[in-house]
């Protein structure tokens, strides 16, 4: 991911950059595993708040996905380097942890029918601002050999 972040930095029509760390069904992996990958996350998205990259070329991070099934101190840290980072506009990188494109679209809808049936605006353009991420993938690298992207940004699509 580090050689990855490099290369798009090189090429600055590259606006936003996703990384798809953790799927909502891989959640129910075993214990040990997953105590490893909430280690791993939680070390690089800390390292993410002195890095010089990050700072120096104005990428503003998040970390979205089913935050209730995070640990309190992934939590903490994600919060940190999303508000450290908010201000920056060159590119944007996405950490998806605990994501799935079912979610992410059961969450939007939850917060669009807050407005109440009667109230709501023209609805296309409100459930695409409540997706976690709620622009259009330029580019998708699927690592690990697999070919599948089932349950993955099923609704990221030019307007």
């Amino acid at each position: 991911m580090e050689e990855l972040l490099d290369w798009t930095i090189e090429h600055p029509e590259i606006k936003m950059i996703t990384i798809y760390a953790l799927s909502t069904e891989n959640l129910n992996r075993n214990q040990k595993e997953l105590k490893y990958l909430w280690n791993l996350y939680q070390r690089e998205i800390e390292s993410l708040l002195t890095s010089e990259k990050i700072n120096s070329n104005e990428i503003k991070v998040r970390v979205v996905g089913d935050t209730n099934s995070w640990r309190k101190d992934l939590k903490k840290t994600a919060r940190k380097i999303m508000k450290e980072t908010e201000n920056y506009t060159r590119s944007v990188l996405n950490i998806l942890i605990g994501y799935g494109s079912q979610y992410e679209i059961l969450s939007a809808i939850k917060k669009v029918a807050k407005f109440g049936v009667k109230s709501i605006p023209p609805l296309r353009n409100t459930f695409v601002n409540y997706l976690m991420i709620n622009r259009p993938v330029d580019l998708i690298i699927r690592t690990g050999g697999y070919n599948s992207l089932r349950n993955f940004l099923l609704n990221q699509e030019e307007n």
